[in-house]
């Protein structure tokens, strides 16, 4: 679903020619990133095998029609029962509110660890994980919210959406997104990934993909770098920040902090916020690291 909503997205970014979102170029973003879920709910429940059991994660979500100018908070804990999860994501909350100038739909996920799952290392680092990005979610999403509500009585308008997708859900590795937008005067896209390696219930750091000492830094840099170009050749519409004459905003290379997730085909997939590596206009943008120039230095 993910390349779905970003193409959506970019589409529309690219339409208008300014950052500001219309209400009506809202409302058209919403309903393409819930015909998008609709779409993919039925490849959500993912298949994952974890000890001698096969396991799954579950994306449940639950949306809530509301009246205009009442903020509503629902809390959704219905689950679709899979035989044997070990983890699963759910709607915890769900945010809506409508008005001639101020449109918020924040859906905040929690992910739940299958109760009743032997006891051992992996099963406590994964509650301790999982309790920690759903502190971290639910600290993101508060804000958001917060803010919202202070500037309901000023002027002008303002837009807010998120809504969160699972990215990879294999045998070793899970990952859910958290895709945010925010709109007040102009538009900006922002993704958070919460990768979980499923073999020792750890969240996922990049350095933990690659055997010790080794660089992974500029192979996955210069990869990055000739996809942007390829793009570029490709696209006069696509631009990224790689031979711009102010130097200090070209692309030099990722970092460990840099966002990234494992796909379910095995590749790194490395992740920009909106304004990272491109213009505005570009949107959040994600490259995939072909397996063959990291195979030789991965654990």
């Amino acid at each position: 679903m993910h390349d779905f909503v970003e193409k959506e997205l970019l589409l529309l970014k690219k339409e208008y020619e300014k950052p500001q979102m219309s209400q009506a170029q809202f409302e058209e973003l919403r309903a393409k990133m819930e015909e998008a879920k609709m779409a993919d709910k039925k490849d959500k429940i993912k298949r994952i095998r974890t000890r001698a059991a096969l396991t799954a994660a579950a994306f449940v979500g639950a949306f809530l029609l509301l009246p205009n100018t009442s903020p509503v908070i629902a809390h959704a804990m219905e689950q679709i029962p899979v035989l044997g999860k070990l983890i699963e994501v759910v709607t915890f909350r769900d945010y809506e509110y409508e008005s001639d100038r101020n449109h918020a739909d924040i859906e905040v996920p929690e992910i739940k660890v299958e109760l009743g799952l032997p006891e051992d290392q992996t099963l406590e680092n994964l509650e301790r994980t999982t309790d920690e990005i759903n502190r971290e979610i639910k600290k993101i999403t508060d804000s958001l919210i917060e803010e919202f509500e202070t500037y309901l009585e000023e002027e002008g308008h303002q837009d807010i959406l998120v809504k969160s997708e699972i990215l990879t859900a294999t045998a070793d590795y899970f990952t859910l997104k958290l895709l945010c937008y925010q709109g007040a005067g102009s538009g900006y896209q922002w993704n958070y990934y919460y990768t979980i390696d499923l073999n020792t219930g750890k969240r996922l750091q990049l350095k933990d993909v690659f055997a010790e000492g080794a660089d992974y830094i500029t192979p996955i840099s210069e990869a990055i770098k000739e996809q942007m170009q390829a793009q570029m050749d490709a696209d006069e519409n696509v631009y990224y920040w790689l031979d711009d004459e102010i130097e200090e905003w070209n692309f030099k290379s990722v970092t460990d902090e840099t966002s990234f997730y494992i796909n379910e085909n095995g590749n790194v997939v490395i992740g920009f916020n909106e304004g990272d590596v491109a213009p505005m206009y570009m949107g959040a943008v994600e490259f995939e690291i072909p397996g063959d120039v990291l195979n030789d230095i991965r654990k």
